[in-house]
C-alpha cells in the first residue's frame, strides 16, 4: 500500500510540473508515506506538500490541495484529507485491508520479500575467526548478525555471497603451531620451556593427540594427515604441524557453525593474497596512482589525503608488510569479483583500522565507491547464569564458547537474543533467561504463539468444522474493532520492515517486528473467540490467524529461528 500511494503522489508531482503550478525543474522531493500516530489521521499520510511548498514558493496546504486535486483515481483510497500545515492524510478503503491480507496468504512463504536489489550483488564478510581455537560467544554474535544480514539482503532480492575471510598467517597461527608442538612433546603450560605466548586451553591437547595418531583431516576439499611418530616433531617440523593445526581447528569451527545454523558461500585465506601475489599487486597499484612515499627505509601510504588521521606504514623497513595492507588487498578482490555492495561485519575493537581500509581502497582509483565496504560493527557480549558472570569454558580455558552456549540455551534462544539488539549495543546474555519457558521469554512468546495458531487449525480438525479461506476473504475485516484493525495494520506493516531492515543493515529491526506482531495477535485472540459456529465469523478471523502464522514463520526464517506447530 505504501508503495501504491507513494507512486500516486509521484504523479500527482508529475502533473503539478506539467500544469506550471511548481516549476518545470523542481526535483521531486525525499517525501515519506508513513503511519500517522491517531486513526483519526487516517490510515497513511505523507509530508510531500511541506516539502515542495518552500522551493515552490507556495503555501504548504495550497500544495496540498493541489496535489490531492492531481491524484489519480485509485479503488483501494476512500478518502484524503489535508490536516495541520499540510499533510496528506490517506484513508484506505476495508476491501483493499482485506486484499492485502489474502496477499499474505496467496504468497506464503515469498510474502515480505522484494526485488529491490535483482540483478546486484552483495557480498557479506562476518565471523572471520583466526582457526586457532574454538569460537566463542563474540564470535557467535558476528555469525548471526552476519548471517541474517545475508538472509535479509536475499530477502530484498540481492544475489548474497556469504564469507569467511580465515586470517591463517602471521604471528598467531605461528603461536598456535608451537603450542600444538609443545602438548606432543608431553609439555604443559606450568613447564620449564612452554612457549610464552602459547595457547593453554585443553584443546590444544586434542589437536596434538590427533596429531600424534596420524588422524586424517579434511577442510575444503584439502586433507591433512597427522605425522604419527612422536620423534617427528623438531623445529624443522613445524610447517606440518601447523598446516594440521590449522585443518583441524578449521573442521572444528565449521562443526560449531553448522550446529548454529550459519554456513559461507566462499572460505577466503588471508595466505592466499600472499600466494597469489595480491598484496604485492597491490602495492604496485597504490605505487603507480602516486599515493605513497619512502621514508626511513618505509613504504607509506598517504591515507591523510582520503580523511585518516595521519598518513600510514605498509611495508616496514625490514620488508614485511603491516597488517592493514592485506585488508586493502582483500577487499580489493571483493571488488573485483563484482560485489557491488559488501559488507564487513567486525568487532567493535576493529573501529581504529578502518580508516586507513576505506583510504587504501580509495587511493587505488579504481573506482572503488567512498563508503565502500560498509562495515558493521558488534559491542562485546556478557554471558550471565545465576546472577553472576560466566567467564570460562573448561575446553577453551579462557572464554564462554559458542558450542558451549548453543549445547546448553539451544540454537533458536541463542540467535534470537544475540540477534535481538542493536549491534552498536553492549549484550547481557542471560542462560537462565533465554532457557525460561516463560511468555516474558520473547523467541519463547513469539514461538509459542506461532503453534498456537497451528493449535487452532488441529482443534478445527477435532471438532469437525469447516474452514473456508476464499470466504473468509468475502467477510468484513471489522476494522471498528480496535484489536481487529491493530492485528492488520500491523501484519501488514512486515513488507515495510523488511525492506527497511535491508537498506539499513539492522536485522534486529525483524525481531522487535515479530514480537509486537505476536503480542498485537494475543490481545486479538484473547477479545475474539475463533471456532465458533458462524461460519463466516469463524473463517473471516482463522484467515486473520493463518496470516498471522504465515508472517511470523517468514520472520523466524529471516533469524534463522524456528517456526514449531506445537510446543
Amino acid at each position: 500500500m505504501k508503495s501504491t500511494l507513494r507512486d500516486l503522489v509521484a504523479a500527482a508531482i508529475d502533473s503539478l510540473r506539467a500544469a506550471g503550478t511548481i516549476p518545470a525543474d523542481l526535483a521531486t522531493p525525499d517525501y515519506v508515506i508513513e503511519r500517522p500516530k491517531t486513526r483519526a489521521q487516517g490510515d497513511f499520510s505523507s509530508n510531500a506538500a511541506m516539502l515542495l511548498a518552500k522551493p515552490a514558493r507556495s503555501n504548504p496546504r495550497a500544495i496540498a490541495q493541489a496535489l490531492v486535486d492531481a491524484l489519480p483515481a485509485n479503488d483501494a483510497i476512500a478518502k484524503v484529507e489535508i490536516a495541520g500545515p499540510g499533510f496528506i492524510n490517506f484513508f484506505v478503503h476495508e476491501a483493499a485491508w482485506r486484499a492485502q491480507v489474502g496477499d499474505v496468504l496467496a504468497q506464503g512463504a515469498r510474502y515480505g520479500r522484494n526485488d529491490s536489489g535483482q540483478g546486484h550483488t552483495a557480498g557479506v564478510e562476518y565471523v572471520s575467526a583466526n582457526p586457532t581455537g574454538p569460537l566463542h560467544v563474540g564470535h557467535g554474535r558476528a555469525a548471526v548478525i552476519g548471517d541474517c544480514i545475508a538472509r535479509v539482503l536475499d530477502a530484498n532480492g540481492w544475489n548474497v555471497k556469504r564469507e569467511f575471510y580465515y586470517n591463517d598467517a602471521g604471528a598467531q597461527i605461528n603461536n598456535l603451531a608451537i603450542s600444538v608442538q609443545a602438548r606432543a612433546q608431553g609439555r604443559g603450560p606450568d613447564d620449564a620451556g612452554w612457549p610464552e605466548d602459547g595457547y593453554r586451553g585443553d584443546y590444544i591437547i586434542d589437536v596434538a593427540n590427533a596429531y600424534l595418531r596420524g588422524d586424517s583431516i579434511e577442510v575444503d576439499g584439502h586433507t591433512v594427515v597427522g605425522a604419527k611418530d612422536p620423534h617427528d616433531l623438531d623445529a624443522n617440523n613445524l610447517d606440518k604441524i601447523r598446516q594440521f593445526a590449522v585443518a583441524y581447528l578449521r573442521r572444528e569451527q565449521n562443526g560449531d557453525l553448522a550446529a548454529y545454523g550459519v554456513g559461507f558461500d566462499v572460505y577466503f585465506l588471508e595466505s592466499s593474497l600472499y600466494t597469489g601475489g595480491k598484496v604485492d599487486e597491490t602495492v604496485r597499484e597504490l605505487v603507480a596512482h602516486g599515493h605513497t612515499y619512502e621514508e626511513g627505509g618505509a613504504l607509506w601510504l598517504r591515507t591523510t589525503d582520503f580523511g585518516d588521521d595521519k598518513d600510514r606504514v605498509m611495508r616496514k623497513s625490514d620488508g614485511t608488510y603491516t597488517y592493514f595492507l592485506p585488508d586493502v588487498a582483500y577487499h580489493r578482490s571483493k571488488w573485483q569479483r563484482g560485489y557491488e555492495r559488501a559488507i564487513t561485519e567486525l568487532g567493535a575493537d576493529h573501529h581504529g583500522s578502518l580508516n586507513r581500509v576505506l583510504a587504501g581502497l580509495q587511493a587505488l582509483d579504481c573506482g572503488i565507491p567512498k563508503g565502500w565496504p560498509e562495515y558493521v560493527l558488534h559491542q562485546m557480549v556478557t554471558v550471565m547464569r545465576g546472577g553472576e558472570e560466566v567467564k570460562l569454558s573448561k575446553r577453551a580455558g579462557s572464554y564462554v564458547t559458542l558450542r558451549d552456549l548453543v549445547d546448553e540455551v539451544g540454537r533458536d534462544a541463542t540467535r534470537w537474543f544475540l540477534i535481538a539488539r542493536k549491534p552498536d549495543s553492549q549484550l547481557t546474555f542471560d542462560i537462565d533467561f533465554a532457557r525460561s519457558q516463560s511468555l516474558d521469554n520473547p523467541v519463547y512468546y513469539v514461538q509459542v504463539s506461532h503453534a498456537r495458531m497451528h493449535g487452532l487449525t488441529r482443534q478445527l480438525k477435532e471438532r469437525g468444522l469447516s474452514f473456508d479461506a476464499a470466504n473468509g476473504l468475502a467477510q468484513p475485516l471489522d476494522l471498528d474493532d480496535d484489536s481487529a484493525r491493530e492485528l492488520v495494520t500491523t501484519l501488514l506493516r512486515y513488507p515495510d520492515v523488511v525492506e527497511l531492515a535491508g537498506r539499513d543493515l539492522e536485522p534486529h529491526q525483524i525481531a522487535a517486528y515479530l514480537l509486537e506482531l505476536a503480542q498485537t495477535f494475543q490481545t486479538y485472540y484473547n477479545d475474539h473467540q475463533f471456532l465458533v459456529d458462524d461460519a463466516n465469523l469463524r473463517d473471516a478471523r482463522l484467515v486473520l490467524a493463518l496470516a498471522t502464522r504465515q508472517v511470523l514463520a517468514n520472520g523466524l526464517e529471516l533469524l534463522g529461528v524456528s517456526a514449531p506447530e506445537a510446543m
